[in-house]
Protein backbone atom coordinates (compact mmCIF):
# COMPACT_ATOMS: atom_id res chain seq x y z
CA UNK A 1 0.00 0.00 0.00
CA UNK A 2 1.49 3.39 -1.07
CA UNK A 3 1.40 6.40 1.25
CA UNK A 4 -0.87 7.73 -1.14
CA UNK A 5 -3.31 4.99 -1.64
CA UNK A 6 -3.70 5.25 2.26
CA UNK A 7 -6.24 2.97 4.39
CA UNK A 8 -9.68 3.72 2.89
CA UNK A 9 -8.63 2.20 -0.34
CA UNK A 10 -8.99 -1.31 0.66
CA UNK A 11 -12.24 -0.94 2.77
CA UNK A 12 -15.73 -0.36 1.15
CA UNK A 13 -18.10 2.53 2.51
CA UNK A 14 -20.89 1.52 4.81
CA UNK A 15 -22.66 4.79 5.33
CA UNK A 16 -25.65 4.39 3.21
CA UNK A 17 -25.56 0.83 2.66
CA UNK A 18 -28.57 -0.92 4.68
CA UNK A 19 -27.95 -4.25 3.37
CA UNK A 20 -24.32 -5.47 3.83
CA UNK A 21 -23.90 -8.72 4.65
CA UNK A 22 -26.54 -12.04 4.76
CA UNK A 23 -28.78 -12.20 7.68
CA UNK A 24 -26.78 -12.94 10.74
CA UNK A 25 -27.42 -13.66 14.33
CA UNK A 26 -27.43 -10.43 16.32
CA UNK A 27 -25.90 -10.65 19.89
CA UNK A 28 -25.58 -7.96 21.97
CA UNK A 29 -22.23 -7.52 24.04
CA UNK A 30 -22.12 -7.94 27.84
CA UNK A 31 -21.87 -4.51 28.87
CA UNK A 32 -23.84 -3.09 27.49
CA UNK A 33 -26.92 -5.22 29.99
CA UNK A 34 -24.36 -2.97 33.03
CA UNK A 35 -26.00 -0.42 33.46
CA UNK A 36 -23.77 2.74 35.24
CA UNK A 37 -25.06 4.17 38.61
CA UNK A 38 -26.59 7.74 38.11
CA UNK A 39 -26.98 9.65 41.77
CA UNK A 40 -30.40 11.78 40.29
CA UNK A 41 -31.37 10.17 36.58
CA UNK A 42 -32.80 12.94 34.70
CA UNK A 43 -36.19 12.61 32.44
CA UNK A 44 -36.24 10.87 29.30
CA UNK A 45 -38.89 12.03 27.21
CA UNK A 46 -39.10 9.42 23.93
CA UNK A 47 -41.91 9.81 21.17
CA UNK A 48 -42.80 7.15 18.71
CA UNK A 49 -44.74 8.01 15.96
CA UNK A 50 -47.04 5.12 15.10
CA UNK A 51 -49.53 4.13 11.95
CA UNK A 52 -50.27 0.58 11.02
CA UNK A 53 -47.19 -0.87 12.95
CA UNK A 54 -48.34 -3.69 14.25
CA UNK A 55 -45.55 -6.46 12.94
CA UNK A 56 -42.80 -4.69 14.54
CA UNK A 57 -44.18 -2.27 17.36
CA UNK A 58 -44.00 -4.79 20.20
CA UNK A 59 -40.06 -5.15 19.68
CA UNK A 60 -39.71 -1.32 20.01
CA UNK A 61 -41.46 -0.84 22.78
CA UNK A 62 -39.76 -3.48 24.85
CA UNK A 63 -36.40 -2.04 23.28
CA UNK A 64 -37.21 1.22 25.63
CA UNK A 65 -39.30 -0.37 28.56
CA UNK A 66 -36.89 -3.39 29.25
CA UNK A 67 -34.19 -1.22 30.20
CA UNK A 68 -35.75 -0.06 33.29
CA UNK A 69 -34.60 3.30 33.11
CA UNK A 70 -36.07 4.95 36.29
CA UNK A 71 -36.83 7.82 34.63
CA UNK A 72 -38.60 7.07 31.36
CA UNK A 73 -41.67 9.51 29.88
CA UNK A 74 -42.70 7.35 26.96
CA UNK A 75 -45.32 8.61 24.83
CA UNK A 76 -47.04 6.61 21.73
CA UNK A 77 -48.47 9.15 19.46
CA UNK A 78 -50.34 6.75 16.78
CA UNK A 79 -52.10 8.39 13.23
CA UNK A 80 -55.11 6.84 13.40
CA UNK A 81 -53.85 2.71 12.90
CA UNK A 82 -56.44 0.76 11.49
CA UNK A 83 -54.27 -2.78 12.06
CA UNK A 84 -53.58 -3.90 15.16
CA UNK A 85 -50.74 -1.89 16.56
CA UNK A 86 -52.69 0.28 19.03
CA UNK A 87 -54.15 -3.17 20.64
CA UNK A 88 -50.45 -4.25 21.10
CA UNK A 89 -49.76 -0.72 22.80
CA UNK A 90 -52.54 -1.22 25.00
CA UNK A 91 -50.46 -4.22 26.73
CA UNK A 92 -48.09 -2.03 27.67
CA UNK A 93 -50.26 1.27 28.98
CA UNK A 94 -49.36 0.68 32.40
CA UNK A 95 -45.73 1.23 31.59
CA UNK A 96 -46.56 3.97 29.37
CA UNK A 97 -46.83 7.52 30.00
CA UNK A 98 -48.81 8.00 27.27
CA UNK A 99 -50.92 6.88 24.72
CA UNK A 100 -52.84 9.33 21.73
CA UNK A 101 -54.61 8.06 18.58
CA UNK A 102 -55.66 11.33 16.56
CA UNK A 103 -55.54 11.50 12.49
CA UNK A 104 -52.42 13.79 11.70
CA UNK A 105 -50.87 15.28 9.11
CA UNK A 106 -48.09 13.31 8.86
CA UNK A 107 -44.74 11.74 11.34
CA UNK A 108 -43.61 15.14 11.74
CA UNK A 109 -47.14 16.72 13.19
CA UNK A 110 -46.89 13.38 15.56
CA UNK A 111 -43.62 13.71 17.05
CA UNK A 112 -44.56 17.44 17.68
CA UNK A 113 -47.86 16.20 19.49
CA UNK A 114 -45.98 13.68 21.30
CA UNK A 115 -43.19 16.14 22.85
CA UNK A 116 -45.48 18.42 23.57
CA UNK A 117 -47.48 16.18 25.70
CA UNK A 118 -43.93 15.50 27.50
CA UNK A 119 -41.17 17.49 30.42
CA UNK A 120 -38.05 15.36 30.07
CA UNK A 121 -35.00 17.08 30.49
CA UNK A 122 -33.81 14.92 27.56
CA UNK A 123 -35.53 13.74 24.29
CA UNK A 124 -35.87 11.21 21.49
CA UNK A 125 -37.77 9.69 19.01
CA UNK A 126 -37.93 6.50 18.18
CA UNK A 127 -39.83 4.72 14.93
CA UNK A 128 -41.93 1.99 15.72
CA UNK A 129 -40.08 -0.52 13.83
CA UNK A 130 -36.60 0.46 14.99
CA UNK A 131 -34.97 -0.64 18.61
CA UNK A 132 -32.77 0.75 21.45
CA UNK A 133 -30.15 -1.54 22.51
CA UNK A 134 -29.87 -2.67 25.71
CA UNK A 135 -28.34 -0.30 28.49
CA UNK A 136 -28.68 2.77 25.84
CA UNK A 137 -30.28 4.98 27.96
CA UNK A 138 -28.73 4.62 31.70
CA UNK A 139 -25.59 5.22 29.23
CA UNK A 140 -26.83 8.42 27.28
CA UNK A 141 -28.01 9.93 30.95
CA UNK A 142 -24.71 9.18 32.22
CA UNK A 143 -23.08 11.17 29.50
CA UNK A 144 -25.48 13.83 29.69
CA UNK A 145 -24.91 13.93 33.15
CA UNK A 146 -21.35 14.14 33.18
CA UNK A 147 -21.03 16.81 30.11
CA UNK A 148 -23.16 19.47 31.16
CA UNK A 149 -21.53 21.24 27.50
CA UNK A 150 -22.56 18.78 25.13
CA UNK A 151 -26.63 19.56 23.62
CA UNK A 152 -27.02 16.45 21.33
CA UNK A 153 -25.54 12.58 21.24
CA UNK A 154 -25.61 9.74 18.61
CA UNK A 155 -23.90 7.09 18.50
CA UNK A 156 -23.12 3.64 15.62
CA UNK A 157 -25.97 1.90 14.43
CA UNK A 158 -26.87 -1.82 14.03
CA UNK A 159 -29.31 -2.63 10.93
CA UNK A 160 -31.24 -5.69 11.45
CA UNK A 161 -33.83 -7.43 9.15
CA UNK A 162 -37.69 -8.03 9.14
CA UNK A 163 -36.69 -10.96 10.83
CA UNK A 164 -34.56 -9.67 13.54
CA UNK A 165 -31.09 -10.60 12.08
CA UNK A 166 -27.95 -8.42 11.40
CA UNK A 167 -27.29 -7.63 8.18
CA UNK A 168 -25.09 -4.38 8.62
CA UNK A 169 -23.70 -2.11 11.00
CA UNK A 170 -22.18 1.65 10.41
CA UNK A 171 -19.30 2.79 12.79
CA UNK A 172 -19.00 6.44 12.43
CA UNK A 173 -16.16 8.98 12.81
CA UNK A 174 -16.28 11.79 15.36
CA UNK A 175 -18.77 14.20 14.37
CA UNK A 176 -18.18 17.46 12.03
CA UNK A 177 -20.89 19.82 11.87
CA UNK A 178 -19.68 20.91 8.40
CA UNK A 179 -20.75 17.68 7.04
CA UNK A 180 -23.96 17.88 8.25
CA UNK A 181 -24.67 20.66 4.92
CA UNK A 182 -23.83 17.97 2.88
CA UNK A 183 -25.66 15.17 3.95
CA UNK A 184 -26.84 13.41 7.13
CA UNK A 185 -25.13 10.26 7.87
CA UNK A 186 -26.65 10.71 12.09
CA UNK A 187 -28.84 7.76 12.73
CA UNK A 188 -31.63 8.95 14.23
CA UNK A 189 -32.51 5.77 16.54
CA UNK A 190 -29.46 7.09 17.89
CA UNK A 191 -29.99 10.60 18.72
CA UNK A 192 -30.98 12.21 21.95
CA UNK A 193 -30.89 16.03 22.77
CA UNK A 194 -31.39 18.15 25.87
CA UNK A 195 -34.78 20.01 25.59
CA UNK A 196 -32.99 23.73 26.32
CA UNK A 197 -31.59 23.24 22.65
CA UNK A 198 -35.05 21.57 20.94
CA UNK A 199 -36.69 25.00 22.77
CA UNK A 200 -33.90 27.19 21.55
CA UNK A 201 -34.57 26.21 18.03
CA UNK A 202 -38.73 26.77 18.07
CA UNK A 203 -39.81 23.56 20.12
CA UNK A 204 -41.00 21.88 16.67
CA UNK A 205 -40.16 19.69 14.07
CA UNK A 206 -40.49 21.41 10.47
CA UNK A 207 -43.77 19.43 9.47
CA UNK A 208 -43.37 20.54 6.11
CA UNK A 209 -40.63 17.74 5.97
CA UNK A 210 -41.81 13.98 5.50
CA UNK A 211 -38.59 12.18 5.24
CA UNK A 212 -35.69 14.94 6.14
CA UNK A 213 -37.13 16.64 9.29
CA UNK A 214 -34.69 15.13 11.35
CA UNK A 215 -32.00 16.46 9.16
CA UNK A 216 -33.70 19.52 9.16
CA UNK A 217 -33.65 19.63 13.02
CA UNK A 218 -30.03 18.83 13.52
CA UNK A 219 -29.29 21.69 11.14
CA UNK A 220 -31.36 24.28 13.20
CA UNK A 221 -29.12 22.53 16.24
CA UNK A 222 -26.02 23.45 14.51
CA UNK A 223 -27.30 26.99 13.88
CA UNK A 224 -27.81 27.34 16.87
CA UNK A 225 -24.65 26.75 18.38
CA UNK A 226 -25.49 23.37 19.62
CA UNK A 227 -22.48 21.15 20.86
CA UNK A 228 -22.34 17.61 19.23
CA UNK A 229 -20.48 14.36 20.49
CA UNK A 230 -20.83 10.87 18.13
CA UNK A 231 -20.53 8.44 21.49
CA UNK A 232 -17.88 5.59 21.29
CA UNK A 233 -21.34 2.69 21.27
CA UNK A 234 -23.36 0.81 19.17
CA UNK A 235 -26.73 3.08 20.73
CA UNK A 236 -30.00 1.70 18.18
CA UNK A 237 -30.93 -1.04 15.78
CA UNK A 238 -32.45 0.15 12.35
CA UNK A 239 -34.78 -1.89 10.73
CA UNK A 240 -34.77 -2.63 7.43
CA UNK A 241 -37.61 -3.85 5.44
CA UNK A 242 -39.75 -2.91 2.46
CA UNK A 243 -42.27 -0.75 4.11
CA UNK A 244 -40.55 1.54 5.64
CA UNK A 245 -40.61 5.13 4.65
CA UNK A 246 -36.54 5.29 3.96
CA UNK A 247 -37.31 2.35 1.39
CA UNK A 248 -40.69 4.01 -0.23
CA UNK A 249 -39.98 7.31 -0.47
CA UNK A 250 -35.82 7.91 -0.79
CA UNK A 251 -36.53 8.37 -4.64
CA UNK A 252 -39.50 10.73 -4.85
CA UNK A 253 -40.01 13.37 -1.64
CA UNK A 254 -36.75 11.89 0.16
CA UNK A 255 -35.12 13.31 -3.28
CA UNK A 256 -36.84 15.90 -3.35
CA UNK A 257 -36.17 17.05 0.34
CA UNK A 258 -32.28 16.05 0.51
CA UNK A 259 -31.72 18.64 -2.66
CA UNK A 260 -34.28 21.41 -1.02
CA UNK A 261 -31.84 21.20 1.93
CA UNK A 262 -28.34 20.91 0.14
CA UNK A 263 -29.32 24.26 -2.05
CA UNK A 264 -30.31 25.64 0.82
CA UNK A 265 -27.59 25.00 2.89
CA UNK A 266 -25.18 25.94 -0.05
CA UNK A 267 -27.34 28.78 -1.25
CA UNK A 268 -27.06 27.61 -4.75
CA UNK A 269 -27.21 24.89 -7.36
CA UNK A 270 -25.15 21.97 -6.26
CA UNK A 271 -23.79 19.00 -8.38
CA UNK A 272 -23.23 15.33 -7.25
CA UNK A 273 -19.49 15.91 -8.05
CA UNK A 274 -19.07 18.04 -5.55
CA UNK A 275 -21.33 16.43 -2.83
CA UNK A 276 -18.71 13.76 -3.26
CA UNK A 277 -15.82 15.92 -3.15
CA UNK A 278 -17.02 17.56 0.16
CA UNK A 279 -17.80 14.46 1.55
CA UNK A 280 -14.55 12.56 0.83
CA UNK A 281 -12.51 13.39 3.67
CA UNK A 282 -14.97 12.32 6.14
CA UNK A 283 -16.03 9.63 4.34
CA UNK A 284 -11.75 7.64 4.39
CA UNK A 285 -12.41 8.97 8.06
CA UNK A 286 -15.47 6.60 8.07
CA UNK A 287 -13.46 3.61 6.15
CA UNK A 288 -10.84 3.95 8.62
CA UNK A 289 -12.56 3.23 12.09
CA UNK A 290 -14.68 0.81 10.09
CA UNK A 291 -11.56 -0.88 9.25
CA UNK A 292 -10.25 -0.44 13.15
CA UNK A 293 -13.66 -1.63 14.70
CA UNK A 294 -13.53 -5.57 12.30
CA UNK A 295 -9.62 -5.73 13.26
CA UNK A 296 -11.08 -5.38 16.97
CA UNK A 297 -8.64 -2.43 17.41
CA UNK A 298 -11.93 -0.23 18.41
CA UNK A 299 -14.02 -1.60 20.63
CA UNK A 300 -17.60 -0.37 20.95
Amino acid sequence: MTREEGPWQWVNQQLGVLYQYPPVPFYVPEQYLQAPPLASPPTISIVTPLLNGAQFIRYTLESVLDQEYPALDYVVQDGGSTDQALSIVDEYRSRLAQVHSERDSGMGQAINRGFRRSSGELMAYLNGDDLLLPGTLHFVAAYFEAHPEVDVVYGHRVLIDADHSEVGRWVLPRHQDDVLSWTDYVPQETLFWRRAIWEKVGGAMDESFRFALDWDLLLRFRDAGARFVRLPRFLGAFRVHGNQKTATELTGVGAEEILRIREREAGRPISHAEIRQRLEPYIRRHKLYHKLYRLGVLAY
